[in-house]
């Protein structure tokens, strides 16, 4: 990855988007410290995108099918005593 500080970075914006899309994602720098990465946005989305998890899964009610069971235990609940 190229950096480029702030200054150069803001006088040449176009040729680092070219870059972003000829060579993939550039980094930004302040003072030597790196600050930020510029990437396509395809990139972008791709990084972005939220997996669902389990959560979203059940709630999405997904089609089970005929096939699946789902079998219960046929034991009593156990006794607790309340002292």
């Amino acid at each position: 990855m190229t950096e480029w500080q702030v200054q150069e970075a803001k006088q040449r914006f176009s040729e680092v988007l070219r870059r972003v899309a000829a060579e993939g994602p550039q980094v930004v720098t302040r003072h030597g410290e790196k600050i930020a990465v510029i990437v396509d946005i395809d990139e972008y989305r791709r990084l972005s995108h939220r997996s669902p998890d389990f959560s979203d899964f059940l709630l999405a009610d997904p089609d089970w099918g005929d096939d699946v069971e789902f079998p219960r235990s046929k034991d009593l609940p156990r006794e607790i005593a309340f002292d």
